[in-house]
């Protein structure tokens, strides 16, 4: 395709969404007999008629259908596209308000902040850490960043990290005490360190893989937290067996403070989503932030 014929189908595809000559012209900022004379040449090209033109109205022919229904979303994504990069360049100066977890923050936004505030010295993001999902749009987000088995089909998600190991911990003063657990059912005789999940209010399950597949539990302990920080802060204590993404308690793992139990049956979770709706995915400050942070 030469670039008159590009130009040509974007003045046929602007014609067939306005329905005449003259608010197409008015689209594109041209004057009608231009619009007609670019449409002619584009028929007599392809050899055949794109519209029925009458006193009243244009319509589509089979052929201008074919070509409408073939490149009227390939256009769209083209300006979508160079719509992208224009909010980007114009993201210099704003708010931006984002929910995400504090693992969220430690392991995808902390590492590479400087770097981003470097970049868009003007951007104010304003991170509140919370476990919970919010309604993003009811609390004034214009974005949520959560592992991706919890987000919903009604947002836009774009992954930020790889999937996340998890990680079954215990103090080796608790492990001394009361045992290393070698499977799953040794935990009935074990303190297990429970979270409670912000937003249903429920416990949040231990999951395990064995042979069979994978299964849940919901494990018996005498602490239960909110807050996953304090369920590892009091692994570290030794009073139980907590949970916790792996790369979260890394530092503690290396330097002995904490063991990992149950290695083989813990499995992964997927990664981290930045999530947000529809509504707002032409945000400038947010396509800067994407752009930034995104899993390449």
């Amino acid at each position: 395709m030469d670039r008159a014929d590009l130009a040509a189908l974007q003045t046929f595809v602007t014609i067939a969404d306005q329905g005449s000559l003259r608010a197409a012209a008015r689209v594109l900022g041209v004057n009608p007999p231009a619009v007609s004379h670019q449409l002619k040449a584009f028929e007599t090209r392809l050899g055949t008629p794109l519209f029925l033109r009458t006193t009243r109205a244009l319509t589509l022919t089979d052929a201008g259908r074919a070509v409408y229904d073939g490149s009227a979303h390939l256009l769209n994504t083209v300006e979508e596209t160079l719509e992208a990069v224009r909010d980007v360049r114009r993201a210099r100066a704003g708010r931006l308000r984002i929910t995400l977890p504090f693992r969220a923050w430690q392991l995808i936004i902390a590492p590479r902040i400087e770097a981003f505030q470097a970049a868009y010295p003007g951007i104010e993001l304003d991170l509140t850490i919370d476990e919970a999902l919010v309604d993003l749009a009811a609390h004034g987000f214009h974005a949520g960043i959560r592992l991706g088995d919890y987000l919903q089909d009604t947002h836009v998600a774009v992954r930020l990290s790889e999937s996340e190991p998890g990680a079954y911990v215990a103090s080796p003063r608790y492990l001394e005490r009361n045992g290393v657990p070698a499977t799953p059912r040794d935990l009935l005789d074990h303190d297990c360190i429970r979270h409670r999940q912000s937003t249903s209010r429920r416990m949040a399950e231990w999951r395990f893989m064995t042979s069979e597949g994978e299964f849940a539990v919901e494990p018996y302990g005498r602490l239960i937290f909110n807050d996953l920080r304090t369920v590892v802060a009091a692994a570290r204590q030794g009073l139980g067996i907590g949970w916790s993404l792996k790369r979260g308690v890394q530092a503690q793992l290396e330097s002995g403070s904490l063991v990992q139990v149950l290695e083989t049956f813990t499995p992964t979770r997927p990664g981290f989503c930045l999530y947000y709706p529809r509504s707002v995915r032409q945000l400038g400050l947010l396509r800067a932030f994407i752009e930034h942070f995104r899993l390449h």
